[in-house]
Parts: C-alpha cells; structure tokens; sequence
C-alpha cells in the first residue's frame, strides 16, 4: 500500500480507541459519557437514555449507562455501566452490571447479570444470574451460569 500512494493520515479531533472488545465498548461508552458532562450536556445519572424508552418507578439508572430506542425498563430494576440496546425488555427487579444487552432481548423477573454480553433476540429467564456469560443471536437461557459461551 506504501508503493502505491495508498496510506493516509489526517488529524483528529478529541480522542480515539478501539472498542472492539465489549469491555473495551463500555469503557469507551464511560469516557464519552464523561465527555458529554465536560461539554455541559445535562445527563441524567451520567446515562444516555432515548427519548422512546420507558423507565417504570423506582428504578435506579447509571451511572455510564446507554439505554436505546424502545426499551422497557420495568420497576425495581438497577443498571450500572452498561448498554441496553433497541427493543429490549428488562423485567422487574433485576440488576445488570458491566454488560452489553442486545438487540430485542428479553431479561426476566429478579435477574443478576455481571460482565455478560448477548446478541439479538435473547431470553433471559426468571431469576438466572449469569457472570461473564457470552450469548450468541435467539437463545433462551436460564439458571446460573459462569464463564460460558451459548452458541
């Protein structure tokens, strides 16, 4: 590429990282969180919620938490540094922490999810706790589960 003229460099402005890893994302997500608040943007718990998410009562959001379009986010629940996205329902009284949840999931009643990631359309049953679980696109899962990978 260097023969042919074909490598390039321009300035940036502000800051770059790779956040190809989901841990690399939410810390990522921190900084630009931290930034906005620099900016003065008025945020919330230090959260980024979308305008056509629903937030029951009772619910504690943040801090460095993302939350997308269309989510439900029923009461009692807790998030802490993580990213809910678009169309997903988190059930009352579950606690997520340091996660990625994916498009269209669905997160059961009384759930303890901690440093876990899933892709699109996965259910999450009625009281499982998962810690440092990977769930791959339109599984259903329950129970406790530990350093796995759901395939």
């Amino acid at each position: 590429m260097a023969n042919d003229g074909m490598i390039f460099q321009f300035p940036l402005s502000g800051f770059w990282m790779d956040i190809g890893q989901p841990k690399d994302y939410l810390h990522g997500q921190a900084l630009y969180i931290k930034r906005q608040k620099e900016l003065g943007n008025e945020l919330e718990n230090n959260s980024i919620v979308h305008e056509s998410a629903t937030i029951e009562e009772g619910s504690e959001i943040g801090p460095n938490v993302v939350i997308g379009a269309n989510c439900v986010i029923e009461s009692c629940v807790k998030l802490v540094d993580v990213t809910i996205l678009p169309g997903t329902t988190i059930r009352k009284g579950s606690y997520i922490t340091k996660s990625i949840i994916g498009w269209k999931n669905e997160v059961g009643k009384w759930c303890r999810i901690e440093e876990s990631f899933t892709g699109e359309d996965v259910k999450i049953k009625d009281k499982s706790m998962l810690r440092e679980v990977k769930i791959l696109p339109h599984k259903a899962v329950e129970g406790k589960l530990k350093k796995e990978i759901i395939m």
